[in-house]
């Protein structure tokens, strides 16, 4: 059984098809990267499967998301990178040379 649900447009060439089908005997959503050219059209290796059983839970953490966090602007990075506490402390050592070597 496959069931198209719907197709999201990605690009000029590509778009993000959902459906629901039975794979190697197994139920679940494919979500998939399919591409229209000259060289090659059809599915790509990009995407995903979730299972009929995990749907569940998957559908429950699609539902999670609010529309107003997906509306909201992204945070702009900040302009100075922020260093990592640990990596603050660290310390260099020289680098070790035939010329700076002690003689024992």
């Amino acid at each position: 059984m496959e069931k198209d649900i719907g197709k999201l447009k990605k690009n000029d060439t590509a778009d993000i098809i959902l459906r629901v089908d039975d794979f190697g005997g197994r139920r679940g959503l494919t979500i998939r990267e399919f591409v229209t050219s000259e060289r090659y059209t059809g599915f790509t290796k990009a995407g995903v499967r979730i299972l009929a059983a995990d749907f569940p839970k998957f559908k429950e953490m699609i539902n999670s998301v609010s529309e107003e966090e997906m509306s909201q602007e992204p945070e702009a990075p900040s302009e100075t990178p922020q260093v990592p506490k640990e990596q603050e402390t660290l310390e260099t050592k020289p680098e070790e040379t035939k010329e700076n070597l002690p003689d024992y």
